[in-house]
């Protein structure tokens, strides 16, 4: 189920590798499955982060296998679109999500 209009991406070949614009980020396990939707102002520095300290410890993150990335200058807006739109056709929200809180209007 790939999210955004973007190429499916293997996550430590390419992650280091993106531009520094804000954007935002669904990250798929194995099987691609969404496990979790993410913004940032700056997505060389989220990803760098991530690949440097191989997701500070979550568990849930560290099934990452794929991602796909989209710049927009407003990621936060996306985001929350996109979680909304995950739960509508799911009837959940993607797994690492529900374990951070997620604000919502």
């Amino acid at each position: 189920m790939e999210l955004l209009d973007d190429k499916m991406r293997v996550w430590t070949d390419s992650a280091q590798y993106v531009k520094p614009s804000p954007g935002v980020y669904v990250l798929y396990n194995r099987k691609k499955d969404p496990i979790y939707i993410g913004y940032t102002d700056n997505l060389e520095e989220t990803f760098a982060n991530y690949v440097n300290t191989e997701f500070d410890g979550s568990e849930c993150m560290q099934k990452t296998s794929l991602y796909q990335r989209i710049f927009d200058e407003n990621p936060k807006e996306v985001q929350l679109r996109l979680i909304e739109e995950f739960k509508k056709e799911t009837g959940e929200i993607p797994r690492c999500n529900s374990e951070i809180k997620i604000e919502t209007h």
